[in-house]
């Protein structure tokens, strides 16, 4: 693992070699918390695709825009191909939102994986109503969303609900749930006396970001079939 700055005094962590294609993975609403996802990071890496996990301040007054631009901006730099975006929660969101409006943004995004994404809040990019971008955009980057059945966080409705949404409009998608909770989905673990989660190591925890890794591992490969 190596960290760097991808704008002034915003950093990441870079796993691996840059890879056709690269995965971008954005955390969830916990305030500059790259390390949360870095099991699912070191995962992906063994499996030979390079990873760019940045922070991102979801408090921030652009709600983190301008961090989750910059990074999508740097990771298309580093990667050696388009982007696979994956995100976590609110990161999910942000990936939706992202990849719905990834011709203005200048962003070539090659599949969108969202682990219990918070689909029901705003895109934290635009601010705007995921639901309603749905139908506004034109129908083109495949869809993999990915939620936890015992997830009391977001619910898997959530997903469904945006799933269907994706499938009306013409988007490609595919919706899969797991056995695992709104911390596992990304390899995390939920710590009650910090409120807050970080990257988890215990055997259940590890054997669901394996299956998750695996997933986006086949969103890869995926590109490359297309």
């Amino acid at each position: 693992m190596n960290t760097v700055q991808y704008s002034p005094d915003r950093h990441a962590d870079l796993f691996g070699e840059p890879t056709d294609p690269s995965v971008l993975l954005w955390h969830g609403a916990q305030s500059d918390a790259r390390a949360s996802v870095r099991t699912l990071a070191e995962l992906l890496a063994t499996r030979g695709i390079g990873v760019v996990a940045p922070d991102w301040d979801s408090h921030a007054p652009d709600r983190g825009a301008s961090d989750l631009l910059a990074s999508a901006a740097f990771a298309r730099e580093w990667s050696a191909g388009p982007l696979v975006v994956v995100g976590w929660s609110m990161g999910g969101a942000a990936a939706a939102g992202l990849t719905l409006r990834a011709s203005r943004h200048g962003v070539a995004v090659a599949h969108t994986v969202c682990l219990a994404g918070a689909f029901m809040v705003p895109d934290p990019i635009s601010g705007a109503d995921l639901t309603a971008m749905v139908s506004d955009e034109r129908p083109g980057t495949p869809f993999t969303l990915l939620h936890g059945s015992a997830d009391d966080v977001v619910p898997p409705e959530a997903g469904r609900r945006f799933a269907a949404a994706l499938d009306d409009a013409g988007w490609p998608v595919q919706a899969l749930e797991l056995p695992a909770d709104h911390g596992s989905i990304a390899g995390a673990r939920y710590d009650a006396a910090t409120d807050s989660y970080a990257a988890a190591t215990d055997p259940h925890t590890l054997e669901v970001a394996g299956r998750v890794a695996g997933h986006i591992a086949d969103a890869v490969g995926a590109t490359h079939r297309r």
